[in-house]
């Protein structure tokens, strides 16, 4: 059993948010693989399908993106879902927008949703950070991840959605660099812009 983790936070006013792009990721890959409608478990909300030929849990807790870490302790004990096995999608205002990195442990850059799961289960599980951008002053990120995404983002965040579900096979097989590397291509091709800048971090 896999657990796939979308951070978020619960309710309409925050749907679009840039903190919330990680529910929408972990919501793309239940639509394309046909899972079962979402239930309340977990103190969030789950469904469980097959995905590469692997059992997946996806969980979307339902506690704020500060109590993260609540649920995903709850689902992982419920499972016993190994830290190598469970995979967290979030934003990431260290990375630009549109550009997607995946590493397994590390640091959690101020990010409130990763320190509250680290102290809950643990530090290595496998992230998927999703690039939102950084505003350019520590006291605008606050409003910036908690602003939402503009008519022009979305075209961006709906494309690089569709290609996290898509290609979540690899990643439910352990295959984290193919799949970085799909996606990254897949939104070259599509005219996103996926430089590095130099003050990004990695």
């Amino acid at each position: 059993m896999l657990l796939f983790v979308g951070l978020g936070n619960p309710g309409s006013q925050y749907v679009r948010n840039r903190h919330n792009i990680g529910f929408m990721a972990v919501e793309a890959i239940a639509s394309r693989h046909n899972f079962p409608p979402w239930k309340r478990r977990f103190q969030g909300v789950t469904t469980e399908g097959m995905i590469g030929g692997q059992r997946v849990l996806l969980l979307l807790p339902g506690t704020f993106m500060n109590e993260s870490g609540r649920a995903v302790q709850e689902a992982s004990a419920f499972y016993k879902i190994e830290l190598a096995d469970t995979v967290v999608l979030h934003d990431e205002i260290d990375l630009t927008p549109a550009k997607l990195r995946v590493k397994t442990g590390g640091g959690n850059a101020g990010h409130n949703g990763l320190r509250s799961i680290t102290a809950h289960v643990g530090n290595e599980y496998r992230r998927v950070r999703i690039g939102v951008g950084h505003p350019g002053a520590k006291e605008l990120v606050h409003a910036h991840v908690l602003n939402d995404f503009s008519k022009a983002d979305m075209e961006w965040v709906h494309a690089l959605c569709d290609l996290v579900a898509e290609n979540a096979e690899l990643l439910a097989k352990g295959q984290d660099p193919a799949f970085q590397n799909k996606i990254h291509l897949a939104m070259v091709a599509k005219g996103f812009d996926d430089s590095k800048e130099p003050n990004e971090k990695n």
